[in-house]
């Protein structure tokens, strides 16, 4: 059985980390409302999968206001395709 990834195993983890895989950058309230989750529910998903190496974040300043980027990493990025890959060989062995 293929190993699933135990920090994407929560939906809001696994979309956000889905979602950055598009982007250099995004903006955390961009990503707070695309999952429609509050900001402390974000943070707490961030800090996981920064403490894990999956994602990086950095403070900066847009329009006038502080706010801060979120970004993957590389070894975020390899960890998504494996758990993705994982996901599929256990889809494939339903059908």
């Amino acid at each position: 059985m293929p190993e699933l990834d135990a920090h994407l195993q929560q939906p809001a983890r696994l979309r956000l980390m889905s979602m950055l895989t598009a982007v250099t950058e995004a903006e955390f309230a961009t990503v707070r409302d695309r999952l429609e989750v509050s900001d402390s529910v974000l943070s707490k998903h961030v800090s996981a999968l920064a403490a894990a190496g999956y994602v990086r974040s950095r403070k900066g300043v847009h329009l006038g206001r502080r706010t801060t980027w979120l970004s993957l990493s590389a070894k975020g990025r390899k960890s998504l395709q494996a758990h993705v890959a994982a996901l599929r060989e256990i889809i494939a062995g339903v059908e």
